[in-house]
């Protein structure tokens, strides 16, 4: 039985991870400071092999004990959401970066290797689609808030590379593409959740920008998967990963999709991105990944349909209507 540290382990992908590492006998401790985690995700997690330990990543001398204790490390603690990273951004680059550093010196320190979460926004406003692992990023001024969370993240994947590089630490580099599913929520502007809470609730969809704006969303099993995987590939160390669906559709089509498999009537509605977020705000057109180098390694196959995918998250907020 292996021990698996989890920071941010009680937030949404975090707690679908110790699910599926808990299935199969490993052991979990997750560390989250519960600021957009949250205890309800891993309640249901019980007995001896689970454990929740409420700090911060950054409190070295906490993480100090938990990953000299562990046996691999899946580093998804940062700040997500762009409500979050537009009205926030000093939290969101102290938050990604110094926990992120916490996390690999001590890995270092300690020979543990490391699974870091990072997030297709790095690729920015390039429009060179699908993104590829190689591809340049293409980011906006330092005057836009918007961009502090792909920096930031940007960083961290530089900071792991260069311990690897530098040290040989093992650690895999994995690129999240708009993961989707349920007990996500719609708070911190996750687009996909907020449809299917509006279109049950028989509230407005609202849809910003044009909605045009194109992505690939993928099931939180199918992103798991391909988390648990990577480790257990030598070839995968020091590397760079996309992990997400195939399936691109415009923001606009999502709404109406989620209309239908909901069955509502609410009315789609469109917010400019200056009400929505602030003025100046820029979006990525397109947002869909290359994953061919995560095939060729590990065998990766997303499986789990759009629709299907609607139909989970809304089954979710029709079991749990106080979950917002």
């Amino acid at each position: 039985m292996r021990r698996i540290l989890i920071t941010g382990g009680a937030g949404f992908i975090g707690s679908h991870l110790a699910e599926a590492i808990l299935a199969v006998g490993d052991a979990v401790v997750a560390v989250d400071d519960l600021s957009t985690g949250s205890f309800r995700n891993v309640s249901h997690l019980t007995g001896e092999r689970f454990e929740l330990v409420v700090a911060s990543v950054d409190d070295a001398a906490t993480m100090e004990g938990l990953v000299r204790a562990a046996d691999l490390i899946y580093h998804l603690a940062a700040a997500v959401g762009v409500k979050l990273i537009v009205s926030d951004p000093v939290r969101t680059i102290e938050t990604n970066i110094r926990g992120t550093e916490v996390v690999l010196r001590l890995a270092n320190k300690w020979r543990r290797p490391v699974v870091v979460a990072s997030t297709s926004e790095v690729y920015g406003k390039s429009e060179r689609v699908p993104y590829a692992e190689e591809h340049d990023m293409v980011l906006g001024p330092t005057s836009h808030s918007r961009w502090a969370y792909a920096a930031s993240k940007a960083i961290d994947e530089f900071l792991a590379v260069a311990y690897y590089r530098r040290d040989g630490l093992p650690v895999v580099i994995a690129r999240l593409f708009n993961t989707v599913g349920p007990r996500q929520t719609g708070r911190y502007g996750m687009v996909l959740p907020t449809f299917v809470r509006q279109a049950l609730a028989g509230e407005p969809i609202t849809v910003y920008g044009d909605g045009h704006q194109s992505r690939a969303f993928t099931y939180v099993s199918d992103a798991v998967a391909a988390l648990l995987e990577l480790p257990r590939h030598e070839a995968a160390f020091g590397e760079v990963f996309n992990v997400g669906g195939g399936r691109e559709i415009t923001i606009m089509e999502l709404a109406r999709l989620v209309r239908e498999r909901t069955a509502s009537e609410s009315e789609i509605v469109m917010v400019p991105y200056d009400e929505a977020y602030a003025p100046g705000f820029e979006d990525m057109v397109r947002r869909v990944p290359d994953i061919s180098k995560l095939q060729r390694v590990t065998g990766y196959a997303p499986s789990v349909s759009l629709e299907e995918t609607i139909d989970r998250v809304a089954e979710h907020y029709r079991q749990h209507p106080g979950f917002v």
